[in-house]
């Protein structure tokens, strides 16, 4: 069992840690403690609930895509020269940037506090973990 701190539960699910005590309380999540006598929860059980918790907003594009990384956001930033533009997004928690051509971000209507949905469709994803201790 992947046992995770109270301070990074409450910043993998970007809620204080007050908020995962409360939810420890009030059974929500199940607390315990570790070797140290800190306060944990189990990885399985926060990760139920980070992802019952994470709710996007309603794509605004409606539209059928075999893309199943859809982000929906806010623009934050667009740089432009004569051919190529840098489009940042802000997804929740998420910073998305964008190259795409200038054309692209004109016939778009992209501009700061416009709503866009960045969508992600990559064949490589690369999972990196903390270095862990060898078993003894």
């Amino acid at each position: 069992m992947t046992q995770i701190r109270i301070a990074d539960a409450a910043r993998f699910l970007s809620v204080s840690d007050d908020t995962v005590r409360r939810w420890i309380e009030n059974g929500t999540l199940s607390g315990a403690k570790d070797d140290s006598g800190l306060a944990v929860v189990d990885g399985l059980e926060l990760a139920g609930l980070a992802r019952k918790q994470s709710v996007l907003p309603d794509d605004p594009a409606q539209v059928s895509s075999s893309a199943r990384n859809r982000f929906v956001g806010l623009v934050t930033h667009v740089v432009t020269d004569t051919v190529m533009a840098q489009v940042e997004l802000q997804c929740g928690p998420h910073r998305m940037v964008s190259l795409m051509s200038s054309e692209a971000v004109r016939e778009l209507g992209l501009e700061p506090g416009s709503v866009a949905t960045a969508v992600v469709k990559a064949t490589n994803v690369i999972v990196e973990t903390p270095q862990r201790k060898a078993a003894l």
